[in-house]
């Protein structure tokens, strides 16, 4: 894997305002960064990926950082509003420093699903059906590049919503290892006549002695197939034998699939960092 692009700040430009003023040219313009843009190549995937990175204040002198990989992690997709909520909790709710690698997509079908054979899908996404070689890439290439780019620690979270929720389930049954903190939203688990769940009993012994932690969500006025199928999950998870899952299931009022990550990481993030005075 090679690195193409290292600093590129991810910026706004801050403009004060002067009332009436014609005086544009006293202004004080400044960038307001809150990461950069690395650009790396996947020798795995044979195509150039994007990520945009938050860091912390400091984040060159600290040790051990926690990092949140970000499924739509495109600056126009969720990384910023996820962003805010990582400095919002850190500020008010003791959550440590963290890293935050927004990973932008290319093809989300193609990266998010695993293989089907069913027409209607295929003929519909030409593309789907390639998670696998997207999952060598997050733990062969993209992890290994974070853990060298920065001080991070073995705190390792990642988030997915709808099919990046179906990506962050398929990796908790097959890789488990590869995060210590799952945060499953919304999940498309409707894909491929939902095999991955009727697989559950052949997949999840993965997971027998694993200390994870699993946040599932839902929006309550979502489709009930995506309702049914995340409670589904939630039972699953749970009914294992010797489970020692940090598992938690919160459906959220009044969400519907296009609203319900920024609630759901919200509840997630207060269950681990919860407020003290």
């Amino acid at each position: 894997m090679q690195l193409l692009n290292r600093l590129v700040c991810l910026s706004v430009l801050w403009i004060p305002s002067l009332r009436g003023s014609a005086q544009t040219d006293s202004i004080d313009r400044q960038h307001l960064s809150i990461g950069e843009v690395h650009t790396i190549h996947s020798d795995i995937l044979q195509e150039d990926r994007i990520l945009n990175i938050y860091t912390p204040e400091g984040f060159d002198t600290l040790q051990n950082l926690p990092v949140i990989y970000l499924l739509d992690g495109s600056i126009n997709e969720d990384f910023i509003h996820v962003c805010g909520l990582v400095q919002f909790f850190h500020l008010m709710y003791g959550m440590p420093p963290c890293i935050v690698v927004g990973i932008a997509n290319v093809d989300r079908k193609r990266d998010f699903t695993f293989h089907t054979d069913l027409a209607e899908l295929t003929d519909k996404y030409p593309t789907v059906g390639h998670s696998e070689p997207f999952i060598r890439f997050l733990s062969e290439e993209l992890q290994p590049y974070v853990r060298e780019q920065f001080n991070t620690g073995d705190t390792n979270m990642l988030i997915g919503q709808s099919l990046g929720g179906l990506l962050a389930t398929e990796i908790l049954l097959k890789q488990p290892d590869l995060f210590t903190h799952y945060f499953i939203v919304s999940p498309s688990l409707w894909w491929d006549n939902e095999s991955l769940q009727r697989r559950f009993a052949e997949l999840s012994t993965t997971l027998q002695n694993k200390h994870l932690f699993i946040f599932i969500s839902v929006g309550k006025d979502e489709d009930r197939i995506m309702v049914r199928e995340a409670r589904t999950l939630h039972k699953q998870l749970r009914s294992l034998h010797g489970n020692k899952l940090d598992l938690y299931y919160h459906p959220m009022s009044g969400e519907n699939h296009a609203t319900v990550l920024h609630s759901s990481l919200y509840e997630g993030l207060k269950i681990l960092f919860p407020y003290q005075e």
